[in-house]
């Protein structure tokens, strides 16, 4: 199976990333001579590290009717190097539940299911884990 999007030119620093019935604007912020009219490509993959892990994670609580809500993820990028590079991301998952043994189960099954993680595992330091 393949996945393919589409990016086009909107604008002199500004693209648009097509996505099966879905945009998102990818720009520049003003400070690095962008119009700030959308997230930088590298926000993007913490973004989808983040969106993959948490609709996997979202798909296990309901098929399990987990008493876990209020799902909060915070996916933290570490630049290094030239040219810079994510030499490290650390993401934190914060939830309301009664059951930590349960919600470590979730994360670590929704970390095997996520494909941007497996992707990322063998090309940087990857840690996901309770906040």
């Amino acid at each position: 199976m393949d996945i393919s999007i589409q990016v086009n030119q909107a604008g002199p620093s500004t693209s648009k990333g097509l996505i099966r019935n879905h945009e998102v604007m990818i720009d520049r912020p003003e400070s690095k001579g962008g119009a700030d009219k959308g997230a930088m490509g590298g926000e993007l993959l913490l973004a989808a590290l983040g969106g993959c892990f948490s609709s996997n994670l979202l798909a296990a609580i309901a098929a399990r009717e987990a008493a876990i809500s209020d799902v909060n993820i915070t996916v933290t990028g570490t630049l290094d190097g030239t040219p810079a590079n994510f030499s490290a991301i650390d993401m934190k998952v914060a939830a309301e539940h009664d059951d930590a043994e349960l919600l470590e189960k979730l994360i670590t099954i929704s970390e095997r299911s996520c494909i941007v993680a497996n992707t990322l595992k063998d090309s940087v330091k990857l840690t996901i884990g309770p906040a």
